[in-house]
């Protein structure tokens, strides 16, 4: 089959397609000349380093997980200047509250912008595009005199981290090999706990301002990192740029690995889906785009309906209420926690499986959850004295670090992982921003209403979370595929 036969002349006749944004092929076309004749040599050292395919995809990893880390950063900021920007700004805690919750608004907006951005200008370009509006974010937000600058930076910074929301799990499922994707994927909510635990950390020393400024690193270094990694060679081979797809590839995979069977498979996949190039909303109804389409907006829904954002961002209130004073401390123990429990599943995803983690995960988060409720609900009942009282507190905080860790084991990255992995390149753009979409507006939904609900009733809230964790095994059980160990390819065909 040939890819340039069936893409009507292959570069030449994709005319009407973009080339990408970030177009930094050259070094490692270098590269792939090289496999004919002695330029390998002459590249030295820097050439032995991407000759290894592991290397090369790890650094590539690394580099676009500056993203996630802006965005755990982002999510993290609020929690420790609270009162220190309400004092020097003078505002009402109502008004800081808008201006946490417009992160989730301008995330919003790049997730339904994300898709259409990443298919446009390509994965590199649309990173560039988000850095960009975080960076001004973070300036607004450190010279701010009022709550308008506050509002625009944080709107800014939003909907930069709704554009990285989707384009790096992407990305990294794209480039890495089949056997390494589980683990690359879950370096992304990795980073998201590392910016996280970054932001507690440093706003327990840092001034407000200067820790505004602080988030403006991990996108400026990002913006200088993407000229240094390849595009991805599956957005590449759909555009037709054959030669750079080729190239791209082989960078990824190592000079002298053999990529004829990939990118054969590749080349088969894209034509087939590039038959009808326009896809409208109304074609997502048809089965072999609806499954996978409602198995990733499903986990990603159910992701944040398990209340796992609600409980984060009122950790101090839930801590302070199941009777610890450190609260401060205690929310930056329960981000270590987050991190060390993500890290294990980084190194388990591509051992374990996807399926088997989720169920781990949720039946885990269940467990925890019913734990927590019945000790809030019997504190509700017995005396503060009682050394009962003082029991049932601790059992409250095991159950919410047990809750955390079974979260971070699976259900935090897995979703991300398989709504990259599972939805065709031809309706990815689509479909991946209704996806990321649905999941920032469940989002701001828990944030918005998980106050309220704990202060109706705390063991009545862990109940409803607990009931929607225990829908989500049966939903893993019934729905969800395991896709390790399988192409990209092969996953999304054997939903025809």
């Amino acid at each position: 089959m040939s890819f340039r036969g069936e893409e009507s002349g292959g570069e030449e006749g994709r005319g009407d397609l973009k080339k990408p944004f970030l177009h930094t092929g050259s070094w490692y076309r270098m590269g792939m000349g090289s496999r004919q004749s002695s330029l390998m040599d002459k590249l030295g050292s820097s050439a032995s380093v991407i000759r290894d395919s592991s290397v090369s995809v790890v650094l590539c990893t690394l580099i676009v997980a500056l993203g996630p880390i802006q965005f755990g950063f982002t999510g993290g900021y609020s929690s420790p200047t609270q009162d220190d920007i309400i004092n020097d700004l003078s505002l009402s805690l109502s008004e800081f509250s808008i201006f946490g919750s417009l992160s989730n608004v301008g995330a919003m907006v790049g997730a339904i912008a994300s898709g259409q951005i990443a298919e446009y200008i390509g994965r590199k370009g649309s990173l560039m595009i988000a850095s960009i509006p975080n960076i001004i974010g973070w300036l607004a937000i450190s010279f701010a005199k009022d709550s308008s600058f506050l509002y625009m930076g944080r709107l800014l910074e939003g909907f930069g981290v709704g554009v990285i929301s989707y384009t790096v799990p992407v990305y990294i499922a794209e480039i890495a090999p089949q056997n390494m994707r589980g683990g690359l994927g879950s370096v992304n909510q990795l980073s998201v706990t590392i910016g996280i635990l970054f932001a507690y950390l440093l706003g327990m020393f840092v001034q407000w301002r200067l820790l505004a400024v602080i988030g403006i690193l991990p996108c400026t270094i990002l913006i200088p990192g993407l000229f240094f990694i390849p595009e991805s060679p599956r957005w590449l081979a759909k555009m037709g740029m054959t030669e750079d797809f080729e190239a791209s590839l082989q960078v990824l995979r190592g000079f002298d690995t053999d990529i004829t069977v990939e990118v054969n498979e590749i080349k088969r996949s894209v034509a087939s889906a590039n038959r009808r190039t326009t896809i409208r909303f109304s074609d997502l109804k048809q089965r072999r785009y609806k499954l996978p389409l409602l198995i990733g907006i499903g986990l990603l829904v159910l992701q944040q309906l398990s209340g796992i954002n609600g409980i984060l961002f009122y950790a101090g209130s839930i801590f302070k209420a199941a009777g610890l004073t450190d609260s401060n401390l205690a929310t930056c123990g329960l981000g270590a926690i987050q991190v060390v429990a993500t890290g294990v599943t980084t190194w388990l995803l591509d051992k374990a499986g996807r399926r088997l983690l989720l169920i781990i995960s949720t039946a885990g988060m269940t467990i925890s959850l019913i734990i927590v409720s019945v000790a809030f609900y019997l504190k509700g009942a017995i005396s503060e004295d009682s050394d009962f009282y003082f029991t049932l507190s601790v059992l409250s905080l095991v159950g919410l670090v047990a809750y955390v860790i079974s979260f971070s084991l699976g259900l935090g990255a897995i979703p991300w992982i398989i709504m990259s992995e599972i939805l065709p390149v031809n309706i990815k753009g689509l479909a991946g921003s209704v996806a990321t979409l649905a999941n920032w507006l469940t989002s701001w939904a828990i944030t918005m209403t998980a106050n309220l609900l704990l202060s109706w009733s705390s063991g009545g809230t862990f109940t409803i979370y607990a009931v929607v964790c225990a829908f989500t095994v049966l939903f893993v059980i019934l729905w969800v595929p395991e896709t390790k160990g399988r192409s990209l390819e092969e996953i999304q065909w054997s939903f025809r």
